[in-house]
């Protein structure tokens, strides 16, 4: 059996099943992994995967090798890891996974670290640990890698800023970036795997209640858009004029984040900022105020703060701890504050990661074809790849579309034809 640190590889027919049932929702990456079966583009590449150990992911991962690549995989979330995926890859598939749900920080980090003995010529990261840890730690290796991809906005701004400084020392590609999969993942899969998380934790009514999304980026939309479906009298925070200007005409009360502090029961940061939900911000909320993070790395909530504030503490049920502050207020934080949607829920529905995953896939076999033409910068996902993704799922939905006439083409193409 391949290298491994997992719960328990007795799960593994459990997680087998699983993955088998997210496959049957992700046409776009099962055609995908057809074409790779057959022409190995990723034949004798090395890739190292710091992921969401999920099904959908699983069944990335099963695509990257059928491909012809040799891969590994990390969890990049010490709580999103599904146990019996993480099993089943390793049994069934013959994947080295590093990964355990729960697991400490020396612990993440360690198995970062772990699937990093692979030497990989590509990284794919969810969050940008992985490259970080490269480029702290690991430097040697940046001599094997060509190139790597991100899947997240929190990465894709750490990976710009890294660029800007010029200390990015090889090319990425924002996977995040694409249409396919901001339009789709962050704003379907977020807006309802948060609430999905939200609700197993709590079992509370969201009809009524005054619900907080802070940030309104394609995942602040998403979450605002289920919430308000489901009855939640939602308020918006923002610091972008424009967003905050979209989240009023898309009819959503809008305010500074002290002033929602003082009225909203449920709280959902989605910004990949840190300290967003502040120790001011606790200090304002009422009685009972539940807090979540959806926004992937957990210094969204200022946390420190708030264990200084508490005078008690205790775990009141699974993912929910409640913090007792000196006025007797108590307020609820949600799967330690780290993403509420794969701490207390499963993520994002498979249909819509298999867009996301799609993305992974192409760029990884782009990254094969052109990476000598790539300079040590982030890059946007080729149009090409997004259209291609866009087609294989409206054919998987049995959905046409129109094509322009040759007369339409000539006219778009003009200048000379006016009104």
């Amino acid at each position: 059996m391949v290298k491994h640190d997992v719960k328990d590889i007795n799960l593994a027919e459990q997680g087998k099943l699983r993955i088998e049932w997210a496959e049957m929702e992700m046409p776009v990456l099962r055609s995908v992994k057809a074409r790779f079966k057959e022409e190995q583009p990723l034949k004798g590449i090395k890739l190292a995967a710091c992921l969401h150990v999920t099904t959908e992911t699983a069944n990335l991962m099963e695509t990257l090798k059928a491909g012809g690549a040799d891969v590994v995989l990390c969890a990049s979330n010490p709580l999103s890891t599904q146990d019996d995926v993480a099993a089943s890859l390793v049994k069934h598939s013959g994947i080295p996974v590093f990964a355990i749900k729960g697991e400490d920080n020396d612990t993440y980090y360690r198995h970062i670290i772990d699937s990093l003995e692979l030497r990989p010529n590509i990284t794919m990261d969810d969050g940008a640990d992985l490259v970080s840890t490269i480029h702290k730690e690991k430097r040697d290796l940046l001599a094997d890698i060509v190139a790597g991809t991100e899947e997240t906005t929190t990465g894709v701004i750490r990976l710009k800023a890294m660029a800007e400084k010029g200390v990015l020392e090889y090319p990425i590609i924002a996977v995040n970036d694409a249409y396919t999969k901001h339009l789709f993942d962050n704003r379907y899969g977020t807006g309802q795997s948060t609430i999905d998380g939200i609700l197993r934790a709590t079992n509370r009514l969201i009809a009524g209640s005054v619900f907080v999304v802070c940030g309104y980026g394609w995942c602040g939309r998403g979450v605002a858009m289920r919430a308000k479906g489901l009855g939640g009298r939602v308020i918006v925070t923002e610091i972008n004029p424009l967003k905050a200007l979209e989240a009023t005409m898309d009819g959503f009360d809008v305010m500074p984040i002290i002033e929602a502090a003082k009225i909203g029961n449920i709280f959902v940061s989605v910004t990949g900022n840190i300290n967003v939900i502040s120790e001011k911000c606790f200090n304002a909320m009422k009685d009972g105020a539940i807090v979540s993070n959806s926004g992937h790395f957990n210094v969204e909530l200022e946390l420190g703060a708030l264990e200084k504030m508490a005078v008690k503490r205790r775990t009141i049920r699974p993912f929910v701890e409640e913090f007792t502050l000196k006025s007797g207020n108590r307020i609820y934080v949600l799967g330690e504050g780290r993403l509420i949607n794969l701490a207390a829920a499963e993520g994002h529905p498979s249909s819509v990661m298999d867009m996301s995953f799609a993305n992974q896939a192409l760029c990884s076999e782009h990254i094969v074809k052109h990476h000598k033409n790539l300079k040590k910068d982030v890059y946007g996902v080729p149009p090409d790849i997004d259209a291609e993704i866009s087609r294989l799922k409206l054919a998987s939905m049995g959905i046409e579309i129109d094509k322009l006439t040759d007369e339409q083409t000539a006219y778009l193409r003009s200048w000379e034809s006016g009104t």
